[in-house]
């Protein structure tokens, strides 16, 4: 949908949604700049990036699904005052695509996931020629989506590349942490045990990285549906492989989830819930979980010690709360 389109449709003046505030950043460097990001992800990454040069907005909250979100009015109004617009691409945000590519003629817009090298993608199992978007799964992949957010920032606000460079510096250190301790936890499940299954099918970069075998129930967006004929597969699968556990999101209704368990017991399988991942969206702000370092040691604990794993109840840092 073209930008005229849209503001026409919410009730804006095309010049109101494209326009510039005549003032630069240089001569306001005194003000934060003002940064908007789809996702809490990229909006955490904005954040630590950033520090107090700018105020990032997030448009999608926790519980948030960006596979189906679509704009609202004071979104549109929130772009068009923004003096960057962050958003993931990838066909994450797969309702917005085509606004946020008919804004970026027009707007400073980055589609801060483009950044990857695509020979590290996995490839889009409903769309070809598309790639699986849910690259924060794989800390290793995500500090190239914070030195995109960087270098955007240097771009936008030439006068804070310093601090940029020096805060993007320090959040990668923390993130190489988060994969040391990855690596040391998830390497302790048992080889048999090595299955997560879950409502969707957002945790391919973490198998791929981790090894372990990822199966969804729906496709890699919530889009899909999961049909009965994919339900009973699962079920024939947790059946005769055992599996103890399965897993719900936070961003994604539990129904089908509840079927397997259902089906799975039925024939004599009992199967629990591991607990609540982190799939789309992280937890509320102002908490642990509401950080991507949270969220990912959140789903990394989680995970390990659901499936037979050695990982401490309260995670990398000790700010988990026992028992999430």
């Amino acid at each position: 949908m073209s930008l005229r389109r849209i503001a026409r449709n919410f009730g804006f003046a095309l010049a109101a949604v494209c326009g510039f505030v005549a003032v630069s950043v240089t001569a306001a460097s005194a003000k934060p700049i003002d940064v908007v990001a789809t996702t809490s992800m990229i909006a955490d990454a904005a954040r630590q990036v950033a520090g107090d040069r700018a105020k990032v907005t997030a448009l999608m909250g926790p519980g948030v699904d960006p596979h189906s979100y679509r704009q609202t009015r004071s979104d549109i109004a929130a772009m068009a005052r923004a003096d960057l617009v962050l958003w993931h691409g990838l066909y994450l945000e797969a309702q917005l695509e085509e606004f946020f590519l008919d804004l970026e003629k027009r707007r400073n817009v980055i589609a801060v996931g483009e950044a990857i090298d695509k020979s590290k993608l996995l490839s889009h199992a409903q769309y070809k020629g598309r790639y699986d978007p849910h690259v924060w799964m794989d800390p290793q992949l995500w500090e190239t989506v914070v030195l995109a957010v960087r270098d955007a920032l240097i771009k936008t606000d030439p006068e804070g590349e310093a601090t940029y460079r020096a805060n993007a510096d320090k959040h990668i250190a923390d993130i190489e942490k988060l994969i040391t301790y990855m690596q040391s936890v998830t390497k302790t499940v048992p080889e048999k045990s090595r299955v997560l299954l879950t409502a969707h099918d957002a945790f391919s970069y973490f198998g791929r990285g981790y090894d372990f075998e990822v199966l969804g129930i729906q496709g890699i967006s919530t889009e899909s549906e999961a049909g009965l004929r994919r339900v009973e597969e699962l079920v024939d699968t947790i059946v005769d492989r055992k599996i103890a556990a399965v897993f719900v999101e936070s961003s994604v209704p539990e129904r089908n989830v509840r079927a397997l368990i259902e089906g799975a017991a039925a024939r004599g399988q009992k199967v629990e819930i591991g607990g609540t991942l982190f799939s789309d969206a992280m937890g509320e702000p102002g908490t642990y979980d509401g950080t991507y370092i949270g969220m990912i040691d959140h789903n990394a604990t989680l995970i390990t010690r659901a499936l037979g794993g050695d990982a401490p109840a309260t995670g990398m840092q000790g700010k988990l709360a026992a028992g999430s």
